[in-house]
């Protein structure tokens, strides 16, 4: 038996802004911004093309026109120990507890989970977590992600337009009781969140080569201290990004290395957003690690997410040998 990386992406045929819960999915004026639907299925399937082309084996999680976020499974849960190469039989994916205009499609990403083999469990129903997107391997621990939670609103202000939105952010940092214990012996390093644009930790930290030993960071995106925190743990390993390439989601990263039977020595592959500086690519390079970029901004302007976003990441799975 082999091995071969598996990922769920949305089918984006319903594609949409419905509750607009993040900066991105709004103008400045608060209203609902309107998705080019045939730009973001092509830069969708030029995706999918992409990671297929690098031996990933993509599970389309099918359309609800009611459920329109569903192109952003990173949000479904997120796998233990994702690298590990174990049979399905000794995996659980975790199951997010999303906001309340995503809620329904957990059913979704249930049904089209168990349907791959792998079981399912819940988070406690009073603790929101919403996955991989802010829970994630990096150096050898876990980072965990978590903000000040809102109840999303317009609130009145002084100025043009004479109010503004509320979104707040999507984790709940006393979810690490219930985490922790699921990735030990690997410790977990809680990182606070603090601009709403960067709404999941996904979108400003990105653990990325053979072992996931570098880390992609903005720092105004964290708190002085978490930021702090993550230079006394990563070093050297740790890769500063410019307020352009966050602003274009370089951290909304995928980071893929082949299974051990079928790469060369240290070869990984980082999926990035198309747009990113020339400087940062070749500081990538400079790591060992080869930059595919994807151009996918209808869905960061529109949706507020980016490659990782659109990528839910079911770890590695036994495959047959050829005869």
């Amino acid at each position: 038996m082999s091995w071969q990386r598996v990922v769920l992406m949305g089918d984006p045929s319903h594609f949409s802004v419905k509750g607009g819960a993040n900066p991105h999915t709004r103008t400045w004026l608060g209203t609902r911004r309107s998705v080019d639907r045939a730009a973001a299925v092509a830069q969708w399937k030029r995706l999918r093309d992409a990671l297929r082309d690098h031996g990933v084996r993509v599970v389309v999680v099918p359309p609800d026109p009611g459920q329109p976020g569903l192109v952003y499974p990173a949000n479904a849960g997120f796998l233990p120990f994702v690298d590990a190469e174990k049979p399905l039989f000794e995996k659980t994916f975790q199951l997010s507890n999303l906001i309340a205009t995503r809620a329904g499609e957990r059913f979704h990403y249930e049904r089209v989970i168990r349907s791959q083999g792998l079981r399912t469990a819940a988070v406690p129903e009073h603790l929101r977590f919403e996955g991989e997107a802010d829970f994630f391997p990096a150096g050898g621990r876990y980072l965990l992600t978590h903000g000040q939670l809102e109840s999303q609103r317009f609130v009145a202000r002084v100025g043009i337009p004479p109010w503004k939105r509320i979104y707040g952010f999507r984790t709940d940092a006393r979810v690490e009781s219930f985490l922790a214990p699921l990735v030990a012996p690997w410790p977990v390093l809680r990182i606070e969140l603090v601009l709403e644009a960067h709404y999941h930790g996904d979108t400003a930290l990105c653990g990325f080569g053979p072992a996931r030993e570098h880390l992609l960071v903005w720092p105004p995106a964290l708190a002085p201290e978490s930021f702090e925190r993550l230079r006394e743990a990563f070093g050297p390993a740790l890769l500063t990004l410019s307020d352009d390439d966050a602003a274009r989601y370089a951290a909304n990263a995928f980071s893929y290395t082949p299974p051990s039977q079928s790469r060369a020595v240290h070869e990984s592959f980082l999926f990035m957003p198309e747009g990113v500086s020339d400087r940062l690519l070749a500081q990538i390079r400079e790591r060992g690690v080869s930059p595919v970029t994807v151009d996918v901004t209808e869905f960061l302007k529109k949706g507020g997410g980016s490659v990782k976003c659109m990528i839910g990441d079911l770890g590695l799975f036994e495959v047959p040998d050829p005869a």
